[in-house]
């Protein structure tokens, strides 16, 4: 199973590193989760020794279902076929499954080639883009007083004023506690018209926040725990292609960034 968790250190420093899980089964009921391919850096150091046993791990994705919630528009959903279940001629127990899902479903991570012509492939994507630390900016109570609210300029300034200006190569996931509506696409997605997504509406980043996180702030990821890094009733999706120009990769339908710290992972 491919897992995307996030590691926030019990002690002092407040280490955190996302971290990569293979594929796991518990008998014929694999849990099904999503691969965002982040490393953890110490890891990634022979100079640093990790001590797991230090960390909180909080699971920042959404299981895959039958209930996974994918953009309106695709052809199909989440899939999964038992290929083998049950004891083998040789007499040893055997599974395997077969999964299918289109992209854009469940918690995912956009390559900048999804809206730039010449943008990274997932798979070209340098590791050390996809490591550093991380940011949560909270709009949650905006987003509860207005479902359409988009994060601007003056929020992420605000933010730093508090915290410090946010570093060159940072991740920056923005929480707005919509997670709390998976998987009901009514509340979630604004709405639930089969093949339709023009009257979507859910908070997300706006321009010129996304202007000065990527252009200015040299950001290296933008996350958010709705369905798309674009607020729901956007038509020119200008945030992803903000980002794409810059090779700056989207991680979307994140969940529990209430149980991360503002500043102080990895």
């Amino acid at each position: 199973m491919l897992k995307l968790q996030w590691e926030t250190s019990k002690s002092t420093a407040r280490r955190s590193a996302f971290t990569l899980y293979m594929l796991s089964q518990r008998g014929c009921h694999m849990i099904q989760r999503i691969a965002v391919g982040l490393a953890t850096a110490f890891i990634a150091l022979p100079t640093f020794a990790v001590d797991l046993g230090e960390y909180e791990i909080v699971d920042l994705s959404h299981s895959y279902s039958d209930k996974t919630l994918y953009w309106p528009t695709s052809p199909s959903k989440f899939e999964k076929e038992q290929l083998a279940f049950g004891e083998t001629a040789g007499g040893w127990f055997y599974s395997a499954f077969s999964i299918r899902t289109p992209e854009h479903g469940g918690t995912h991570l956009d390559s900048p080639l999804h809206f730039a012509a010449n943008g990274l492939p997932t798979d070209k994507i340098p590791l050390e883009d996809l490591i550093g630390m991380a940011v949560v900016i909270d709009i949650s109570k905006q987003a509860a007083a207005d479902r359409n609210y988009l994060l601007t300029a003056s929020d992420v300034r605000a933010f730093e004023a508090e915290h410090g200006t946010i570093d060159r190569g940072a991740i920056v996931l923005l929480r707005t506690d919509w997670s709390r509506y998976w998987p009901d696409a009514k509340t979630y997605l604004g709405d639930d018209t089969p093949n339709d997504a023009s009257k979507l509406e859910f908070p997300s980043f706006g321009a010129d926040a996304a202007r000065l996180l990527v252009e200015e702030r040299g950001v290296a990821v933008l996350g958010v725990d709705t369905a798309s890094t674009d607020y729901g009733k956007s038509s020119d999706f200008v945030v992803h292609r903000i980002a794409a120009a810059r090779n700056v990769s989207n991680l979307e339908n994140l969940t529990n960034l209430d149980k991360l710290p503002p500043t102080g992972a990895l």
